[in-house]
């Protein structure tokens, strides 16, 4: 089969003929239709600092590539569900099932945690062999293209309905701080969940622009205007009920916390390099704020949230698909994903067959 791997450490990749992997015993053998490029991908792609450091050169070659959806076609011998000819997209936290976290329902956080596409061999292949429990069946309602973007769907459910908070949301100001693909998909969960007037704020104009064909009802660019200022410009000096925080910046964290209500609530889902300092004082303790870490998706709720949304058409992502390429134009996908003006770049790998 086609593989893109990462030969050696270094920028790029190499399209290369691999063996097709053999399913264990409680794994399926997926026929891959469709992945979509992550920004994890494209780090690990030019090979910066954290993908050096995360993955290493012991690691290499493998194949990377996480997003994905595609047919089951063959299945290991415990495995009853779900089984050859089954449509399913990929959950990637590949959890153990017997720490304390996992046996107690949180086996996104789960203690012994592999990521696919960074600790196992990835979905940018013609096939792809995942553990039975990881792979969701898709409604049939779900395009292939579409669903091939489910996993970062789901990370956007999780940070807008955290456990507990999903009533929030509605009737409420949020602000989006970040508009990239994971930052553009909350903007519409916001919109379809009932959010009064959703916020983005985001110095990329084009994404600026993909933030109102989303549903956002204000844009804020910051390298234009002061953000916290225009927060509370809108809000009559009460800032944001919810603040969503998907840069990884540190300065719009810190951005995140002056702008948010009191008795609000901030999610964080963006990754800073380094350490943040806040206000704790002022903008957090005596705001009585909550804040909320978000990573990955809560299993397997944040699934279900997310096949609703999708499914019945409360939210429609295709303005944030900006390009679909064949595996053997990597090279460009990669360079447009790379550009600032894209949001999610699609392989379609795959026929249904």
């Amino acid at each position: 089969m086609r593989a893109l791997r990462k030969t050696g450490p270094g920028p790029g990749a190499e399209l290369v003929e691999i063996p097709v992997p053999m399913p264990g015993p409680n794994e399926v053998l997926v026929r891959v239709q469709a992945a979509s490029i992550c920004g994890t991908d494209l780090h690990i792609y030019e090979w910066n600092a954290w993908a050096a450091r995360r993955i290493g050169d012991g690691r290499l070659p493998y194949t990377f590539g996480h997003e994905v959806a595609g047919r089951v076609v063959a299945v290991g011998d415990e495995v009853d569900h779900p089984l050859p000819g089954a449509f399913v997209a990929a959950e990637t936290h590949l959890f153990c099932g017997h720490c304390g976290l996992c046996r107690t329902g949180k086996p996104h956080i789960c203690q012994d945690m592999k990521i696919l596409g960074v600790d196992v061999d990835g979905a940018f292949a013609d096939y792809l062999v995942l553990p039975a429990h990881n792979a969701w069946v898709v409604d049939p309602r779900i395009p292939v293209d579409i669903a091939s973007t489910m996993e970062p769907f789901g990370n956007a459910v999780h940070t807008v309905f955290p456990p507990g908070t999903d009533p929030e949301v509605a009737t409420s100001v949020v602000a989006v701080l970040g508009c990239g693909p994971i930052g553009l998909f909350a903007i519409g969960v916001c919109r379809a969940a009932g959010a009064r007037t959703v916020i983005a704020v985001e110095p990329n104009e084009f994404r600026l622009s993909l933030a109102k064909a989303m549903g956002a009802d204000q844009l804020i660019d910051p390298s234009r205007e002061d953000p916290v200022a225009a927060v509370l410009a809108a809000t009559d000096g009460l800032g944001a009920d919810v603040v969503l925080e998907m840069s990884g910046v540190p300065a719009v964290i810190e951005q995140g916390t002056r702008m948010l209500q009191h008795g609000g609530r901030l999610s964080l889902l963006g990754l800073p390099a380094g350490p943040v300092s806040l206000d704790l004082t002022d903008h957090v303790i005596f705001k009585e704020a909550r804040i909320f870490g978000v990573t990955g998706r809560e299993l397997f709720r944040s699934w279900q949230q997310t096949t609703t949304l999708l499914a019945t058409g409360m939210v429609d992502v295709r303005p944030t698909i900006t390009g679909q390429y064949p595996l053997e134009r990597f090279e460009e996908a990669f360079d447009a994903v790379g550009s600032g003006r894209s949001a999610k770049v699609i392989f379609s790998i795959g026929n249904d067959e």
